[in-house]
């Protein structure tokens, strides 16, 4: 069987970040993408012009819908629209997945115990929680109180995905840590020419360094990653070895990125190549 993500996120017009990202992601790893849409944007690569929240009624609906029917094995939360969603999905997801009171129709069916050593054991599948808060181009995505919901998310998660700012608004990594999931800082936004990630854990920390790959069409890294994360831990592998195989496909989008639009644009998930035409020329020989 395939391995099913959800994903929770917002939509992004321009195709570079959130759901579009998100289902190009999990596709291009083997995965089979399902979604809750939380809101709608406007968006390019030189900035956000519009957001409208889908109602929280709604967002519950789809993450019941494709539950009680597909299955997952895996959940990706992205953007999240407003504080009363994040509550929302809090209670439902704890609802569904929790060690008391999942159903087992829905426990995954390669992850096991949270897709290996080194997983928090907080629910019956691994969430990645990326407490997405202001766009690559600058615009803001999450509002205060909705920083504040957030607290209930990373209550539920196996894993946060907080870049240097997010990690500063949400009280830092002992705060987070806290709260119960582990933790991976990703130092995209600190100076000098290389990169370090910092996977922190109860049994300690791990660390993946690499060159910084210099481009202005970095848009939706961050969403790649968790997807990549979430992927790769639904298809059964240990949290670290997840997040070494997401690092090194975002580092390849990156390096495969179309140069599309005039500001920060889109990384390239396809990796420049069609997938379709080489199946075909493997499977069809003229």
């Amino acid at each position: 069987m395939i391995a099913r993500i959800l994903i929770i996120a917002g939509s992004d017009s321009g195709g570079g970040a959130g759901i579009q990202a998100d289902i190009k992601t999990v596709t291009m790893l083997g995965g089979h993408a399902m979604t809750a849409v939380t809101a709608i944007t406007a968006q390019n690569t030189v900035g956000v012009q519009a957001v409208h929240q889908i109602p929280t009624d709604i967002v519950l609906a789809q993450i019941e819908s494709v539950v009680s029917d597909i299955g997952v094995d895996a959940i990706k939360i992205g953007m999240i629209g407003s504080a009363e969603t994040a509550n929302a999905v809090a209670d439902l997801l704890t609802s569904l997945f929790s060690r008391e009171g999942g159903s087992p129709d829905w426990t995954p069916a390669f992850a096991g115990e949270q897709g290996g050593a080194g997983c928090p054991q907080s629910s019956s599948i691994p969430i990645v929680f990326d407490p997405v808060m202001i766009a690559t181009a600058g615009s803001v995505l999450a509002d205060s109180n909705t920083i504040a919901a957030f607290t209930r998310l990373m209550r539920i998660a196996t894993l946060v995905t907080p870049n240097l700012p997010e990690l500063a608004a949400l009280g830092g990594e002992t705060a987070i840590r806290a709260l119960g999931p582990a933790v991976l800082v990703k130092g995209g936004h600190a100076e000098g020419p290389d990169i370090t990630d910092r996977l922190v854990t109860d049994t300690g920390e791990t660390r993946w360094t690499n060159p910084r790959i210099e481009t202005r069409h970095a848009h939706g890294t961050g969403c790649t990653l968790a997807s990549g994360i979430a992927t790769s831990l639904a298809q059964g592998l240990p949290l670290a070895a997840a997040i070494e195989r997401a690092i090194a496909f975002v580092r390849a989008a990156l390096a495969s990125a179309p140069g599309l639009g005039a500001g920060h644009g889109p990384i390239g998930h396809a990796l420049g190549t069609s997938p379709f035409d080489q199946w075909k020329d493997r499977q069809c020989p003229a």
